[in-house]
């Protein structure tokens, strides 16, 4: 679902993965036309390094040294 929002309304997905300010310059890029293109890619990656982050945060059990 959060790759679909990605593609469609790529600020969104930055809201929802805690990223707010990446949201609005996400939007800003976003009322171009042109980057269009660059905001999905972006929010795109954004969403593959917060999966990443929540796998490593998992395995390794919110453990602090």
């Amino acid at each position: 679902m959060r790759l679909l929002i990605a593609i469609l309304l790529p600020w969104l997905l930055f809201f929802t993965i805690g990223r707010p300010i990446a949201g609005v310059i996400c939007l800003i890029l976003q009322l171009t036309v042109v980057a269009w293109i660059v905001a999905a890619i972006w929010a795109v990656y954004a969403l593959s390094q917060y999966n990443t982050d929540k796998k490593i945060n998992s395995a390794m059990g919110n453990r602090t040294f």
